[in-house]
C-alpha cells in the first residue's frame, strides 16, 4: 500500500468542510484511498453499479436522504446529486458528512459549478509520484524555491532513467512485470477513458474518431497548442477541436498549461502547451517502448518533459506552497519549460534535458526569465540525466532529475 501525498490535506478537509471531493484520472487510486480513510465507519456507494447509478439518477434527493459520512464513488456519472448534497449540507453543515471521487472534473460542467462554493473542499489526486514509490519525502519544491539543491546518492540515470519514464505512475500498469503487459493495460485504460468516461461528461460526435485524435496529440506533448491542426486531423472545425481537448482534460488524459508573461518583455509567446499527465499512457499512445525510445534521444526528451511536468503537478498536490504552472517561450525561441508561480510572486523556472552533460548555452531561457523576472526570480535548475548540482551562475544550476524524488 502506498502512502499518497493528499491523505494529509484530506483528513484536514473532512475535519473542517461537510464535503470533500478527491478528483483525478480513473485508476490513479482514488478509491483505494477513500476507502481506508476513517477506518471503515463510513458508508461506500459506487456509481459505477449501474443499480445504485439508476437509482440516484431518478431521485437524487430522495438517494441522498439519510445518506450521513456517505463515500460516494465516481460522482461524476451522476452529478444531479450535488445539488442534492447542497441541500442536506445546508441542513445540517457538520464536517466530514460526504466524501466524493470523480474520474472527470464535474465542476466544469453546468448547473453544479458554484451549486457546492463555500461548501466543498476539492482536492486533485493524480498517478502515483516516484516519491510515492519509493515511499519518500520529497523537499524538492522547497529547495528550489531556497536555491539549495542537492546531489543526489543511488541516482536513476541512462537507461533506467528511460524505463522509469516508459513506466508512468499508475498503480496497476506499476505492478504488472513485463514492458509487453504495462502497455496492453494501458491501451485498454485508453479505451475506457475515451468510449466511458467522456459519455459520462458530454456528448461527444466522431466517437471512433477519438483514438486518432489522441495519437496526434501525443504527438504533440510538450508543444504549443494549435487547435485548428488537431481539429483537422479528424475533419472537425477549430472550435470542435478544442472542446475535444477541453473534455480530455476534464478526464485528466491531458493537461494545458498556459504560458507565462510580463509587459516587461514584449515578445512573447502566448499560446498554452500541452502535455499528457502520465508518461506511460503517452508512451503508449505514440506505440514507443524502450527499445525505440533508447537510441533516439529527441523522442526521449519529449517523454521525459511531460514526465518532469506531472511529477512537479503530483508533488503540489502534497505541498504547503501555493503554486501555479506555467511555460514560458519569447519570440527567439528561448523557453523554459516549467516555471512556477508561488502566490507572493516569486517565480523559479525548470529547463529538462535528456542528456549527461549541460552547457551554459542551455541556461538561454532560465536567464531571460531571470532578467524579466528581476527581483522577483528566485531560482532556475536545469534538470539532467546525471546525479551531481553543478552551480552555473547567480541562481542557477543544473541538478539530477532525481531531485525531484528526493
Amino acid at each position: 500500500m502506498y502512502k499518497r501525498f493528499v491523505a494529509r490535506r484530506v483528513e484536514e478537509a473532512l475535519s473542517d468542510t461537510p464535503v470533500v471531493l478527491i478528483v483525478g484520472p480513473r485508476r490513479a487510486g482514488k478509491t483505494t484511498l477513500v476507502r481506508k480513510m476513517d477506518g471503515t465507519d463510513r458508508s461506500y456507494i459506487t456509481l459505477d453499479d449501474q443499480t445504485v447509478l439508476a437509482a440516484a439518477q431518478s431521485d437524487p434527493i430522495g438517494f441522498i436522504r439519510g445518506l450521513d459520512r456517505a463515500i460516494i464513488d465516481e460522482i461524476q456519472r451522476a452529478p444531479e446529486l450535488l445539488l442534492a448534497i447542497k441541500k442536506s449540507v445546508d441542513d445540517d453543515y457538520r464536517p466530514g458528512r460526504f466524501l466524493l471521487t470523480g474520474s472527470a472534473n464535474v465542476l466544469t460542467l453546468p448547473r453544479v459549478a458554484d451549486s457546492l462554493a463555500g461548501r466543498m473542499e476539492t482536492i486533485r489526486m493524480l498517478p502515483l509520484a516516484r516519491a510515492e514509490v519509493e515511499g519518500a519525502t520529497s523537499t524538492f519544491l522547497d529547495r528550489l524555491f531556497k536555491g539549495e539543491l542537492q546531489s543526489a546518492r543511488n541516482a536513476i540515470v541512462g537507461d533506467d532513467l528511460v524505463k522509469l519514464v516508459l513506466l508512468g505512475g499508475f498503480p496497476e500498469a506499476i505492478a504488472r512485470e513485463s514492458e509487453r503487459r504495462r502497455q496492453d493495460w494501458a491501451r485498454s485504460y485508453l479505451t475506457s477513458v475515451l468510449t466511458r468516461d467522456l459519455r459520462d461528461i458530454a456528448d461527444v460526435e466522431k466517437l471512433t474518431e477519438l483514438p486518432r485524435f489522441v495519437r496526434l496529440l501525443a504527438e504533440h506533448s510538450g508543444q504549443l497548442v494549435n487547435y485548428s491542426q488537431f481539429g483537422s486531423s479528424i475533419n472537425v472545425s477549430h472550435k470542435t477541436g478544442q472542446r475535444y481537448v477541453g473534455l480530455l482534460e476534464q478526464v485528466f488524459l491531458i493537461a494545458i498549461v498556459q504560458p507565462w508573461y510580463t509587459n516587461a518583455l514584449k515578445r512573447i509567446a502566448k499560446t498554452p502547451k500541452l502535455h499528457f499527465v502520465d508518461s506511460g499512457i503517452l508512451a503508449t499512445a505514440r506505440g514507443l517502448t524502450f527499445d525505440r525510445v533508447k537510441p533516439d534521444r529527441g523522442t526521449f526528451g519529449a517523454l521525459l518533459e511531460s514526465f518532469v511536468f506531472s511529477e512537479i503537478l503530483k508533488l503540489m498536490t502534497g505541498s504547503d506552497l501555493r503554486l501555479v504552472p506555467y511555460h514560458f517561450r519569447d519570440q527567439q525561441m528561448r523557453e523554459v519549460d516549467v516555471v512556477l508561480e508561488r502566490d507572493d510572486g516569486m517565480i523559479v523556472g525548470i529547463e529538462v534535458k535528456a542528456s549527461a552533460t549541460v552547457k551554459a548555452s542551455d541556461f538561454g531561457g532560465l536567464k531571460t526569465l531571470a532578467e524579466a523576472c528581476g527581483e522577483k526570480f528566485a531560482f532556475g535548475v536545469v534538470l539532467y540525466d546525471s546525479s551531481d548540482v553543478v552551480p552555473f551562475g547567480d541562481r542557477l544550476a543544473a541538478a539530477p532529475l532525481s531531485c525531484l524524488w528526493r
